[in-house]
């Protein structure tokens, strides 16, 4: 937060300038300081938008979009999410962007500051960030054991792995691609239902989780600070390698139908509910809306133009989005044209070159009207094989589908990653494109998730005196706890459990923040007092549309966003979550138990726990605090509170003269409405004063009467740490030296 002395050094050079005959060499000095200002402001803004362009291009537009787009499907959910991003997206991003610059506090006291009853929003917004740490650090430890496969040659993914006493049943690899059967048999060992060996923990995952957690406590002990070229190296890179998956999988086969599908729009499909509720939790969660990063990581920015950013961040999102989303179309094209007959045929030509190379031998050599049969009689013909030459053959069959595969083939999370390892699979060199390609995803994982931690500790730490003074404690707590909160998606039935809290939880306590964030700005405290404050904060006005866009389309649409989810959630109906049928080799899907439900409703209530909590605890501190004696000693001592009173009023008379020369008729307004409130706390003892100087509830009433138009720049901050009463009262009590002041004052603002 900027003091007083440092606004002040800031315009030193602008009163330097103005005197009268300066130095050549004063110049010169002034110029210099002037260009290092600049360009300490310009990186400083640079490097704000580079920070938010690199969440808004993480796990969420990689990973989180495409799977959504293809379970929605592709065109439909592309022009909702737009008409969402457009909408919604920018007017909330521009309103905590706003706060973060104007107000310099953390996610907990800019609540505090504005609303006081709803201080604990920032509470709420921490619980959430919690939240999505807990599962984003199970996909980072996917992208980490990916890219410890991606060290051996051939990819394992390639083919199907060698196993022993192989029969009917499991010759699961060759009905489907071995891409997904890598996916559900060797990285996620994954059960047949959510509820079924949730307590079994898979050891790589283990593992993983455990490396990924400890690298994120050894940053944050170091202190490790990315330079401005390692964060423009972190954007630029993911866009390379992409646009090169995207140019080769255009030569794929089946590519333009697949592109073709993607943009294809079906108005009906409007109507479903499913698709507005994933359409929207997904713009809060990609633009990072509702978890207190954005207030966080603005007021370090410079500039002030965050109508441009906020534009610019969600056009990268966008566009970001759409280009994995192409990429991974084309690759389900691609699946769904070679299944079947086409896979049969490969696999045919595949064994009669190795046949004649002599990797195989000649009873390996395959019917010759095998062609014509269905695709089970190939099934069958692999099983009649001696045991050792059956597993050759499965092992070096390609990695297609003989199954006939649909449009609607692999819908769960880790659509993704099968996908991009496909696409690596087609490049020469395929192993050091996906070591290059899994260590950006490994990089911008850790880079999203450092950044949701921060916004956990810094509030916390500023809020906790504990943490403040030994600040390495908070982050050994927050990683350890994050680590034991992360275990249970390492079991086998882990990345259901993930799809849970990805697809209800976190979307539905982060439209519940942003909900009361939106109502506690826009209607508590006034977007057009806001809208004022923010211009005399500023110089300049706010983005027009604003104020409309936050109090009539922002709030009743996420409040009918709301709506959708509890309907959903309380009836249960259109709730599924995509498991893994090992003998039939396909997704199946599966409605919620209801205990899962339940536990989505405990954990919500858990994270919003704070916001009634927090006026509850402050109504019960005024409670207890005004107890019988204050009101015994107020009776004791009405006759001197009466003289009080009249030898009062001259004062207050100087300090209503005071406020008409400065021409501030509100705060003359509520300055009036403190002396009016005075002569009752005149009798109080002095720490009957303090504390009613500093209760939560007289400060929404004295405040919305004070008006943001008297507050500039280098005074905003300082009288926002002031209660307005215990101000009137030293005002009061000084008596002449108000008017020594008042210049002083004057020429702060």
């Amino acid at each position: 937060m900027e003091s007083l002395e440092e606004i002040s050094e800031e315009e030193s050079p602008k009163e330097r300038h103005t005197s009268s005959t300066p130095s050549w060499k004063l110049t010169a000095k002034e110029i210099l300081a002037t260009k290092t200002q600049n360009y300490f402001a310009q990186t400083k803004r640079a490097e704000n938008i580079l920070i938010q362009v690199a969440f808004s291009i993480g796990l969420s537009s990689i990973w989180r979009f495409p799977y959504l787009c293809h379970l929605n499907g592709g065109g439909s959910f592309i022009l909702v999410y737009f008409f969402m991003l457009l909408f919604f997206g920018v007017p909330l991003m521009y309103m905590e962007m706003i706060m973060g610059k104007c107000l310099r506090m953390d996610s907990i006291r800019v609540w505090k500051q504005l609303v006081p009853w709803l201080g604990g929003i920032g509470y709420a917004s921490i619980l959430v960030c919690i939240l999505v740490s807990l599962y984003n650090s199970i996909i980072i430890t996917w992208s980490l054991s990916y890219l410890s496969n991606s060290f051996r040659y051939p990819l394992p993914w390639d083919e199907c792995p060698l196993v022993r006493n192989i029969n009917v049943t499991d010759l699961s690899c060759l009905q489907t691609v071995t891409h997904q059967y890598f996916w559900y048999h060797t990285t996620l060992n994954a059960s047949n239902h959510i509820e079924e060996e949730v307590e079994t923990l898979v050891l790589n995952l283990t593992v993983g989780i455990f490396t990924v957690w400890f690298l994120l406590f050894l940053i944050m002990m170091v202190g490790l600070k990315i330079s401005m070229q390692m964060l423009i190296f972190s954007v630029f890179l993911p866009y390379i390698i992409l646009l090169c998956f995207l140019i080769r999988g255009l030569f794929l086969e089946g590519a333009s139908t697949s592109l073709r599908r993607m943009v294809t729009t079906e108005f009906s499909a409007w109507a479903s509910l499913d698709l507005w509720r994933q359409a929207g939790g997904h713009m809060l969660y990609s633009l990072g809306l509702g978890m207190g990063t954005i207030i966080l990581f603005s007021y370090k920015a410079g500039g002030d133009n965050y109508a441009q950013v906020a534009f610019l961040v969600v056009l990268v999102n966008l566009v970001t989005s759409l280009l994995t989303t192409s990429i991974i179309f084309i690759v389900l094209g691609f699946w769904t044209t070679t299944s079947g007959h086409a896979c049969i045929k490969q696999s045919v030509s595949k064994l009669m070159q190795l046949i004649d190379e002599g990797v195989l031998p000649h009873n390996a050599k395959p019917p010759q009207d095998i062609l014509l049969r269905p695709t089970l009689d190939y099934v069958q013909w692999i099983n009649s094989l001696p045991g050792h030459l059956r597993r050759q053959v499965v092992h070096l069959s390609p990695p297609c589908s003989i199954k006939v595969q649909k449009e609607m083939f692999m819908e769960g999370p880790g659509l993704a990653f099968a996908a991009f390892s496909q696409v690596i699979s087609l490049f020469p060199g395929s192993s050091f494109w996906a070591i290059l390609f899994f260590m950006a995803l490994l990089i911008i994982g850790l880079s999203n998730l450092l950044r949701l931690l921060e916004g956990v500790v810094f509030p916390l730490q500023n809020s906790i005196s504990i943490f403040r003074n030994y600040p390495r404690i908070l982050s050994a707590i927050v990683c350890l706890g994050g680590f034991l909160g992360s275990l249970v998606f390492t079991s086998r039935a882990g990345s259901y459990i993930m799809y849970l809290f990805d697809d209800l939880l976190v979307p539905l306590t982060l439209i519940i923040t942003v909900v009361f964030q939106n109502m506690a700005l826009a209607w508590i405290y006034g977007a057009g007092r806001f809208r004022e404050e923010m211009f005399s904060e500023m110089g300049r006005p706010l983005w027009p549309f604003s104020s409309f866009l936050w109090c009539y389309v922002t709030l009743p649409g996420l409040l009918a966003l709301l709506t959708i989810y509890l309907m959903q959630l309380f009836q249960g109906t259109h709730l599924y979550y995509t498991a893994w049928n090992t003998s039939g080799s396909q997704e199946v899907k599966h409605p919620y138990p209801q205990n899962s439900r339940g536990w989505v409703i405990f954990l919500s209530i858990l994270t919003f726990l704070p916001i009634p909590a927090h006026p509850l605890h402050q109504w019960w501190s005024l409670q207890d605090y005004v107890a019988p004696d204050p009101f015994e000693k107020l009776m004791s001592k009405k006759t001197p509170m009466m003289s009080s009173m009249s030898s009062q009023r001259p004062k207050h008379h100087s300090v209503k003269s005071q406020e008409r020369t400065s021409n501030t008729s509100t705060r003359g307004l509520s300055m009036s409405l403190l002396r009016s409130l005075k002569p009752e706390s005149g009798g109080l003892s002095q720490d009957s004063e303090k504390y009613e100087s500093s209760s939560w509830f007289s400060l929404p009433l004295l405040t919305s009467l004070s008006s943001s138009l008297t507050i500039r720049s280098a005074s905003l901050h300082v009288s926002r740490q002031v209660s307005p009463i215990s101000a009137t009262t030293d005002n009061s009590s000084e008596g002449g030296n108000t008017k020594e002041e008042s210049p002083k004052r004057k020429s702060v603002q």
